[in-house]
């Protein structure tokens, strides 16, 4: 391991420089694997903070610039120190912005109410209907659909604007790992003209 790549993956994750030579380390200084190791972490670090409370966060607004788009979000974390940091407003500013070109209708897939899904699985079950193809080759149909339409609609599955290879929940997962706290969109509102 050099100084340069632990500069360089520091850099490119914004994790703590113990983190990210722990993983070049576990890397045997290979800084793709450092990379996927940070990454595979920051999943956990997410799962285990997801339980904490999240008492603080930021408000933030995005209005496009033709003036025909707005956005508010409420970006929440745990305590007043990350939420006045500049890349937690940062991240919620970007969110905003996420929000207003891509237009989710929901923050998670778990928050989508049974009634939509039902509406949408009805949807599709008359649209593979007329298919000649077997029942269980129709509900596999209707179950792709169905996960493809969720993933259009949901904030956390949809492909971040600003890094496409990367999902906007792998985004937060990654802040959690770099505040060392839970972070979560507790709410969005979209206005359009």
């Amino acid at each position: 391991m050099n100084a340069e790549s632990l500069k360089q993956l520091r850099e490119q994750t914004g994790v703590s420089i113990m983190l990210c030579k722990k993983a070049l380390d576990e890397a045997k200084g290979d800084f793709k694997k450092a990379l996927k190791i940070l990454e595979t972490k920051s999943k956990v670090v997410s799962l285990k903070k997801s339980e904490r409370k999240t008492d603080s966060g930021a408000v933030d607004a995005y209005i496009h610039s033709n003036r025909k788009v707005g956005v508010l979000i409420e970006l929440r974390t745990e305590t007043d120190f990350v939420a006045k940091n500049e890349l937690f407003q940062k991240l919620a500013h970007d969110l905003a912005m996420h929000i207003a070109a891509s237009n989710p209708k929901f923050v998670k897939k778990e928050l989508i109410p049974e009634e939509i899904r039902q509406e949408t699985k009805k949807i599709y079950e008359e649209e593979v209907s007329g298919l000649d193809k077997s029942k269980e080759l129709k509900e596999k149909i209707i179950e792709g659909k169905l996960l493809s339409h969720f993933a259009e609609i949901t904030l956390y599955e949809q492909p971040f604007v600003k890094d496409p290879d990367k999902k906007v929940g792998e985004i937060v997962e990654e802040a959690i790992l770099k505040f060392g706290e839970n972070i979560e969109v507790a709410r969005f509102c979209r206005f359009e003209l």
